[in-house]
């Protein structure tokens, strides 16, 4: 991702309940389940850069390789998701108490 021209649209494809307890500034929220349903709504352009995240990076990780064989040729997932983000320093916006989701990566 480091030669991209242009900053990706960010987008958080966990649940409501959990985008709401915390996410990456910027991001917009559209859950795993409806993605490929609204995605032409938030990218229009399948070359725009596009960042997946999710709590551990599972979700988005599905969702990116979804995209791409819809045609978005810049899709990334961010590895580790949230947790990993956080884990490095990285921080959030959050409209009530972060909730625990780092519990739901553990195998």
């Amino acid at each position: 991702m480091a030669e991209l021209k242009q900053s990706p649209v960010i987008i958080d494809v966990r649940e409501n309940d959990e985008f709401v307890q915390g996410h990456i500034s910027g991001a917009r929220n559209v859950s795993r389940g409806v993605l490929e349903r609204k995605i032409r709504n938030v990218v229009s352009d399948p070359l725009s850069a596009i960042l997946l995240y999710c709590s551990c990076g599972n979700r988005s990780a599905l969702a990116a390789d979804n995209l791409q064989k819809m045609g978005y040729r810049n899709v990334y997932s961010l590895r580790g998701g949230l947790s990993a983000w956080l884990e490095a320093g990285g921080v959030v916006e959050t409209r009530r108490t972060l909730g625990s989701w780092r519990e739901d990566c553990e195998i």
